[in-house]
C-alpha cells in the first residue's frame, strides 16, 4: 500500500547528467521542478520512475 504523502527524495546532491537527471535523486529536471504542485498519485510515478533509473544506472556501472 502506497503512504499517502510521498516525501522527496532530494539528498542534497543537485548535479543533473546530460539527460537532465539528476544524480542525486534520479528525478527528471522536469519532475523536480513538478513535484511542488503534483498530487499524491503523481510523486508517486516520480517516484517510481526515479527507481528504475536508479536500477537501470546500478547495472550499467556493473558491467
Amino acid at each position: 500500500m502506497m503512504e499517502s504523502k510521498p516525501k522527496s527524495p532530494c539528498i542534497s546532491v543537485c548535479v543533473l547528467d546530460d539527460s537532465d537527471i539528476c544524480m542525486g535523486c534520479y528525478r527528471s529536471a522536469e519532475e523536480i521542478t513538478d513535484w511542488f504542485m503534483a498530487s499524491d498519485e503523481e510523486k508517486h510515478d516520480i517516484l517510481r520512475r526515479a527507481r528504475l533509473r536508479l536500477q537501470a544506472s546500478a547495472r550499467v556501472r556493473l558491467k
